[in-house]
C-alpha cells in the first residue's frame, strides 16, 4: 500500500536532505560530483526540483482542460 500525499510531502524531501547529507560526508569531491548523474548527491537535488515541477503542469494541464471543457 502506498503511503498517502501528506505523508510523501514529508519523506520526500526529508529522504533527499538525508541522501545530501550523506554525500557530503562521504564523497571527497562533494559539490562537483553532484553533476554525475551516477551520484547519490544528484539524485538527492533532483527529486525537491521534480516534483513541485510535476505538480504544476499536472495541475496547469487539468485546469486547461476544465477551461476547455466549460467554455
Amino acid at each position: 500500500m502506498l503511503p498517502s500525499l501528506p505523508t510523501l510531502t514529508v519523506l520526500v524531501p526529508l529522504l533527499s536532505l538525508a541522501g545530501l547529507f550523506y554525500s557530503a560526508s562521504v564523497d571527497e569531491t562533494f559539490p562537483q560530483g553532484c553533476t554525475s548523474t551516477n551520484s547519490l548527491c544528484f539524485y538527492s537535488l533532483l527529486l525537491p526540483i521534480t516534483i513541485p515541477v510535476y505538480v504544476f503542469f499536472h495541475l496547469w494541464t487539468w485546469m486547461g482542460i476544465k477551461l476547455f471543457r466549460h467554455n
